[in-house]
């Protein structure tokens, strides 16, 4: 039998530590734990996907909490019941032991865990959600307050006006008159729209 670890923060400056600690408390070897630096909407995730491959029926795996497997409800169900039924491993969840698979293998037991899971892994979904619904929330306030999202727009080159009476003259072909300026088809008619009302030539 081989045991492993499994750990997964959501992004590249999140630290791993802690599940790290609780994992080597477990004595489990440097090279067996694999990290995913990654959302856990899915599992199509680098590193998981190679411990996969890797497992072999008896063998161990833990976790710290059943939110490091994933978030996604349906997909945390699928997972366990192919690591567990179909590969036939055992699972350690250490900051649930209601959660491992290798005490309770009576019908009882089993209904237990199963009952468990679903309710952690609806919760990690409903956090996921909810996480997201503030963000929304967020950014919609902050909107309302005009606080504006995405790169900033380059000012308008003081030559501008000039460029556009030389294109229109066909002193030079639209394409130049883009590259000069370094904008796409639509930013440049959007600007000449907003010169143009500026300036009383057309209404807004």
């Amino acid at each position: 039998m081989n045991i492993y670890g499994y750990v997964r923060v959501s992004s590249q400056d999140q630290n791993e530590d802690r599940q790290l600690i609780a994992l080597k408390e477990k004595g489990i070897k440097e090279k067996n734990i694999y990290i995913d630096k990654q959302s856990g909407k899915d599992f199509d995730r680098p590193k998981y996907q190679r411990l996969i491959k890797k497992l072999k029926e008896g063998d161990l795996v833990y976790i710290l909490s059943i939110d490091r497997l994933g978030r996604n409800y349906a997909e945390i169900q699928r997972q366990w019941q192919i690591l567990t039924k179909e590969i036939g491993i055992d699972i350690c969840v250490i900051d649930m032991p209601l959660l491992d698979t290798r005490n309770g293998k009576d019908l009882m037991g089993t209904f237990i865990a199963d009952l468990v899971l679903q309710i952690l892994s609806f919760v990690a979904q409903s956090e996921r959600e909810n996480i997201r619904k503030r963000q929304a929330e967020g950014i919609a306030a902050a909107k309302a307050r005009g606080v504006r999202f995405g790169r900033p727009e380059t000012p308008l080159p003081d030559d501008f006006s000039k460029h556009v009476k030389r294109w229109e003259r066909k002193q030079i072909t639209f394409e130049e008159m883009l590259s000069n300026f370094n904008m796409s088809e639509a930013t440049f008619y959007r600007k000449l729209r907003e010169e143009r009302i500026k300036s009383g030539k057309i209404n807004a």
